[in-house]
């Protein structure tokens, strides 16, 4: 039987989390990235646009009240072990470090499965730096040292080749082809599912 993360979970680690890299620190969202993070998302809108879903009719994904409400709920799903999601950041993490780009792990199931689902985009000015890699392999860390999880999934668009290189790169095994699996700016799109297992590190 599969069960939520809320129903059964090791002991969550803290918002206070951060994991670091040689290039690259991941820290989870707080209350005031709102500014950071509305200017990234603003800065990258075109070049995001491709691989995100679309918004809703009426709603502007770069709103102060969306992108607070974002942030908001991506705290309030790591607190209930639902999904964890990091900020992309400098090393060093300087008070007014920009936000990079972003990392998570959604839809975090326990019981038989213990498994989630990794998504990440990284803003357009450091794209093809290598930094992703490094920020996938921390994140796969996690998600197997301190949440404990057996699984993680990720689904690529067969044209997204930067991603394709950055999975491939770190040892993800291609399960196969989904098709019409998404619906991306607006276009139901094949995908293809990768996945790794703990015993796999």
């Amino acid at each position: 039987m599969v069960q939520r993360a809320s129903e059964a979970s090791p002991s969550n680690p803290p918002l206070s989390t951060i994991l670091r890299g040689e290039r690259v620190a991941l820290r989870p969202p707080r209350s005031n990235d709102l500014a950071a993070l509305r200017r990234t998302l603003r800065r990258n809108a075109e070049h995001l646009r491709p691989w995100s879903p679309a918004p809703r009719p009426g709603e502007e994904p770069t709103s102060i009240t969306e992108v607070s409400k974002t942030i908001m709920r991506e705290r309030r799903e790591w607190t209930r072990g639902a999904a964890y999601s990091f900020f992309i950041v400098p090393p060093d993490i300087p008070r007014d470090a920009p936000i990079m780009g972003r990392i998570g792990l959604s839809g975090v199931v326990r019981g038989a499965f213990q498994n989630a689902f990794l998504g990440y985009w990284m803003a357009n000015e450091w794209a093809g730096t290598g930094l992703m890699t490094e920020a996938v392999n921390l994140t796969v860390d996690f998600a197997f040292r301190a949440l404990h999880l057996h699984r993680v999934q990720a689904a690529v668009m067969p044209r997204n080749l930067a991603s394709l290189r950055v999975l491939e790169k770190i040892g993800f095994r291609r399960e196969g082809l989904a098709e019409r699996y998404l619906k991306i700016a607006g276009v139901w799109e094949d995908h293809i599912i990768f996945a790794t297992t703990a015993d796999e590190r």
